[in-house]
C-alpha cells in the first residue's frame, strides 16, 4: 500500500490553558515597545553614503582610466561609465571597448581557503546606456577540459552546481536589499531578490545573457534593463559584488570578500557588497506590464453518467503589474490563472503531524518575502554553509506559519476558482511594507466558502543589519457564510550581530469572534552560525486554540526547547577532505500542562570531499507519547502509549558535477514498538546539457505489534530544454 498525503493542517488537541488577561497585557506591552523602536530607529535605519565618492566603509572612487580601488580589509570600489560604442551583445566580448577600458578584477575566495587570491583570473566591465546595464566579464580557465556545464533550464536548482558567473546589485545602497543575476557558459539563467539578506529565488524579471568560448575559457555579457529592478531615483552609487563559481576545484570566488560561514548564500551577503559608482541611472518611468490569457477546452468522456461528448469550456483573466514608483510597485489580478502550476511532490507521512508544502504559483512567490513572519523569516541555524543539520528553515520546524499563501485558491488538494485581488509592495524612508487582498469563490466539491483574504506586512530597518515588524491578516467568508471573520496579528524582530551571531523572535495572537478565547504563539532563538562553530538555542510556545486561517499549524498546544551545537574543523592532513561535521541536538516538547510529549537526542559525522561529495551517518534516542490512537495506514492503528525510538541512518550526496548524481539514505531502527526500515533515493541523470532525467524512489517498511505496511512513491521527471527559456 502507498501513503501519500497531502494535508495542510492538523492541529493536535492539547490542555487548555487559561492565560487571556496575563497574555493579552504582555502583547499591548510588546506593541507599545514595537512602536517605541520605530520612533527611535530613524537616526540608526541607513548608513551614511558617500555621494559618488565610495561609501564610508570602502575605498575613494577610482580615477580615470582605472576602474578599481581597494582598501586594506579588501573593500572595492569600482566605476561604471557610459557604453562607449554600440555593442553586439553575442558575449564574444570582440568590440573594441573591451581593449581600451581597463577590466577589474583579483577576486577573492570564500571557498575552500578565504581570503586566499582566486586560482584563475576573472575580469569584469560594466557598462550603460540609457536603458540597460550592461556587465560583461571574460572568465580564464587554467582547466577548461573540466568545466562543468549540464543546466540550461532557467531558474533551475542544479545552475548553482554548474561553473558560472554572477552579479548582486544593492540598488538602493542600503546594505540589506538587492538583486542577484547568475549565468553559466550554456546561457542558463537565475535570478533572484535579497530582502534583508535573505534571497527569494522565485523572484524573476526581464533580463538576458549572452555566452562564448575563447581559446582560454569562457566570457559571457549579461544585459539588465533599468526598468526590470528598482533604484534610488537621482542615485549614482550603488553597492555591488560579483561571484564566479568554479566546479571542478569547488572554488568560489568574491570581488570583495564574503565570509566563509555564508556559503553557497554569499551572493546575499549585500552587506558585503563592494561600491560602483559613476552610474546616470535614467528619469523615473511608469512601467505597466499586462499578461492577459485565454484557456480553452474540449472534453468527451463517454463512460460518464450521462456520457459527456465534445464538452466546450473557455476562460480567461489578466495580470498586471504597475511600477508607481521605483520604490512602490501594484501587482492587479483578474480570474488568476494557475493552469500552468507544477504538481505538488508525493511525500510518505509517517508521523501525526501534517505535511509542509511549499508555494508554486507564481503569483504568490513573487514578493513572498516582503510577508514572511517570525520563524519563516528566521532563515536556518546552525548548519554550516550549504544548510543542513541546523534546524532551521520550515520544512523541519514545528513553528507555525502567520502567513501561508496556499490558503488562498486551495482547499483539501483541490483548485479553488479566484476571483481577483491586488497586491501592493513598497519601500521608503527606513520602512518596507507589502499589503495583499485576494477574493475566492464557492467551492462546494471542494467544500471551500466564498472569503476575502487580507494581509498587511510592515518591516522597519534598524541598526545597520537589523529590523523590527508587525503583521495582521483576516479571513473573512462573509456574514451570509454563518462564519465568523478570523484575525492574526503579531509583531517580530531579528537582530544581527557581526557576521554570525543573530537573535530573533515573534509574538502573534488569533482571534475569531463568538470563539472561547484568543490564544497566542511566540518564539525567541539565538543562532551562532560561523564557519567552524555553530550554536542555536531556542524555545517556541503555540497555544492550544492558536488558528491563523489564512496561515499553517502543524502541531499546537505545546512548549519546545530546542539545542543544536557543531564544530566543522577543515582539515589539512586528510587528503582528499575538505571539511569534517560534528553536531549534537536535543529536542523537548512538553503540552500546555507541562508533561512531556516528545523528546529527541541526535548526533550526526559527516564528511565533505573535494569533489563535492558528501557522506553522514546519523543516530538519534527519542520519546514519543501518544495521548489518543493514532492511525498510521489503513489497517494500523497505534495505541496511546508511551514509545521509545532508537534509529540510525547512513547519507551520501553524489556530486552534481557528475553525469549521474543524486541523494541516498538508508536507515533502520525501532518504531512504535517494531521496526521501520527505509530506502530512499533522489538523483539525477545528465543525458546530455538539454535532456535530463531525475528519478525519485522512496521505500519504507514498518513492522509492528498493531500491523504491517509498505509505503512507496516511486516517479521519475524528464527535462528536455530547447533554450535557455523553454523546456518541457
Amino acid at each position: 500500500m502507498c501513503i501519500v498525503t497531502r494535508a495542510e493542517a492538523s492541529p493536535v488537541e492539547g490542555v487548555v490553558a487559561d492565560c487571556y488577561n496575563s497574555l493579552f497585557r504582555m502583547m499591548r506591552t510588546s506593541c507599545l515597545v514595537t512602536i517605541c523602536l520605530c520612533l527611535m530607529a530613524g537616526a540608526a535605519a541607513a548608513q551614511p553614503v558617500a555621494k559618488g565618492g565610495g561609501h564610508a566603509n570602502g575605498p575613494l572612487a577610482p580615477v580615470a582610466p582605472e576602474t578599481i580601488t581597494r582598501d586594506d580589509q579588501g573593500q572595492a570600489t569600482v566605476r561604471t561609465m557610459p557604453l562607449p560604442a554600440p555593442m553586439v551583445f553575442d558575449g564574444r566580448l570582440d568590440e573594441a571597448f573591451y581593449r581600451d577600458v581597463k577590466p577589474f578584477g583579483d577576486f577573492i575566495q570564500q571557498d575552500p581557503i578565504e581570503g586566499a587570491a582566486a586560482t584563475d583570473k576573472t575580469e569584469v566591465w560594466v557598462f550603460f546606456d540609457e536603458v540597460n546595464l550592461y556587465v560583461a566579464a571574460r572568465l580564464w580557465e587554467s582547466e577548461p577540459g573540466r568545466r562543468v556545464a549540464n543546466e540550461m533550464r532557467r531558474d533551475s536548482f542544479n545552475l548553482y552546481n554548474n561553473d558560472h558567473f554572477g552579479v548582486t546589485l544593492d540598488t538602493f545602497h542600503d546594505r540589506r536589499n538587492g538583486y542577484g543575476f547568475n549565468a553559466n557558459s550554456l546561457g542558463g539563467l537565475s535570478d533572484s531578490q535579497v530582502i534583508n539578506e535573505q534571497s527569494n529565488p522565485n523572484w524573476n524579471t526581464l533580463w538576458d545573457a549572452r555566452t562564448a568560448d575563447f581559446d582560454g575559457g569562457w566570457s559571457v555579457e549579461i544585459q539588465i534593463p533599468f526598468r526590470s529592478i528598482r533604484f534610488k531615483e537621482g542615485g549614482d552609487t550603488w553597492g555591488v559584488n560579483f561571484r564566479r563559481l568554479t566546479r571542478w576545484n569547488n572554488e568560489s570566488t568574491f570581488l570583495t570578500a564574503v565570509p566563509q560561514s555564508w556559503g553557497r548564500r554569499g551572493m546575499a551577503k549585500v552587506s558585503s557588497n563592494g561600491t560602483m559608482v559613476g552610474l546616470e541611472t535614467p528619469s523615473k518611468q511608469r512601467n505597466l506590464d499586462v499578461k492577459p490569457y485565454a484557456l480553452g477546452s474540449v472534453a468527451t468522456n463517454r463512460l460518464a453518467t450521462p456520457p459527456v461528448v465534445n464538452d466546450r469550456d473557455a476562460n480567461f483573466g489578466v495580470d498586471a503589474k504597475w511600477a508607481i514608483s521605483q520604490s512602490l510597485v501594484a501587482d492587479l489580478t483578474y480570474n488568476t490563472d494557475f493552469a500552468q502550476v507544477e504538481d505538488d511532490e508525493a511525500q510518505v507521512n509517517l508521523t501525526r503531524f501534517s505535511l509542509f508544502f511549499p508555494e508554486k504559483r507564481e503569483f504568490f512567490l513573487e514578493g513572498a518575502d516582503y510577508f514572511a513572519f517570525g520563524a519563516a523569516n528566521a532563515g536556518g541555524g546552525g548548519g554550516g554553509p550549504g544548510g543542513g543539520g541546523g534546524g532551521g528553515g520550515f520544512f523541519n520546524n514545528p513553528a507555525p506559519l502567520i502567513f501561508y499563501s496556499r490558503r488562498i485558491g486551495l482547499s483539501n488538494g483541490r483548485a479553488v476558482p479566484i476571483l481577483g485581488g491586488g497586491r501592493l509592495l513598497g519601500r521608503g524612508g527606513g520602512f518596507q511594507f507589502g499589503a495583499l487582498q485576494m477574493r475566492s469563490e464557492d467551492d462546494p466539491v471542494a467544500g471551500a466558502l466564498a472569503s476575502d483574504f487580507s494581509v498587511l506586512r510592515v518591516n522597519r530597518d534598524i541598526f545597520r543589519r537589523s529590523r523590527i515588524g508587525a503583521i495582521a491578516t483576516r479571513r473573512a467568508p462573509g456574514a451570509a457564510a454563518g462564519v465568523a471573520d478570523n484575525y492574526a496579528y503579531g509583531a517580530d524582530a531579528a537582530f544581527n550581530f557581526f557576521s554570525d551571531l543573530s537573535v530573533t523572535g515573534y509574538w502573534a495572537k488569533t482571534e475569531t469572534p463568538g470563539a472561547p478565547a484568543l490564544d497566542t504563539s511566540y518564539r525567541g532563538a539565538i543562532n551562532w552560525n560561523a564557519d567552524r562553530t555553530g550554536l542555536q538555542l531556542e524555545h517556541l510556545y503555540v497555544g492550544d486554540r492558536f488558528n491563523p486561517e489564512i496561515g499553517l499549524v502543524r502541531r499546537s498546544a505545546f512548549r519546545r526547547s530546542y539545542g543544536h551545537g557543531r564544530f566543522s574543523p577543515r582539515p589539512t592532513n586528510l587528503r582528499g577532505v575538505r571539511r569534517l561535521t560534528f553536531e549534537g541536538s536535543a529536542d523537548y516538547f512538553e503540552n500546555t500542562s507541562g508533561a512531556v510529549e516528545s523528546r529527541e537526542l541526535q548526533g550526526t559525522f559527516r564528511a565533505e570531499l573535494n569533489t563535492s561529495d558528501q557522506v553522514g551517518l546519523e543516530y538519534s534516542d527519542s520519546f514519543e507519547a501518544l495521548t489518543r490512537p493514532f492511525v498510521i495506514a489503513p489497517g494500523v492503528t497505534i495505541p496511546a502509549g508511551g514509545y521509545q525510538f532508537r534509529q540510525a541512518k547512513a547519507t551520501w550526496f553524489m556530486s552534481a558535477s557528475r553525469r549521474v548524481s543524486g541523494f541516498a539514505s538508508v536507515s533502520a531502527g525501532e518504531f512504535y514498538g517494531g521496526t521501520l526500515r527505509e530506502l530512499s533515493w533522489r538523483g539525477r541523470l545528465e543525458v546530455s546539457p538539454q535532456l535530463s532525467i531525475e528519478p525519485q524512489l522512496s521505500l519504507n517498511h514498518m513492522d509492528t505489534p498493531y500491523g504491517v505496511g509498505n509505503t512507496s512513491v516511486i516517479g521519475s521527471r524528464a527535462t528536455y530544454t530547447l533554450t535557455p527559456r523553454m523546456f518541457v
